[in-house]
């Protein structure tokens, strides 16, 4: 088996979609839209594994997401980029553009590096080697 696809609801579905694109080289399909419930998406591939669905609808409301306190429930994602190298370059370019470093890069205890960013709409993401 395998994870197909992940889906997050954001506020701003063209935002998050140019966000993962420019930061993950994300390829996105054309827009789905239902009219008849307001509902818009995008699938995000990334060049093999899972897909990211963002999805944008007027009626849903808002979690209690800040980016650094933690709840139960899917908290983060990762994405590999290939190299400790470009973890570390990715983050500063991160950085560079007034995006929140929430864990520098480093290596784990169970063996990765990783960096931990937040997103445009204060998800985590882990950029890993």
């Amino acid at each position: 088996m395998t994870i197909e696809h992940l889906a997050i609801w954001v506020k701003d579905l063209e935002l998050m979609r140019s966000f993962y694109m420019k930061y993950f080289d994300g390829k996105s399909n054309e827009k789905y839209r239902n009219d008849k419930k307001n509902f818009e998406s995008y699938f995000i591939s990334f060049g093999g594994g899972a897909r990211l669905e963002l999805m944008q609808m007027p009626n849903i409301t808002d979690a209690s997401n800040d980016g650094h306190e933690q709840f139960i429930g899917i908290t983060h994602f990762a994405v590999s980029v290939g190299s400790k190298e470009k973890v570390d370059e990715l983050t500063e370019t991160f950085r560079k553009d007034a995006f929140e470093i929430v864990g520098e890069p480093r290596w784990t205890g169970d063996g990765y590096y990783e960096s931990v960013v937040l997103g445009p709409e204060k998800n985590r993401i882990e950029i890993t080697a």
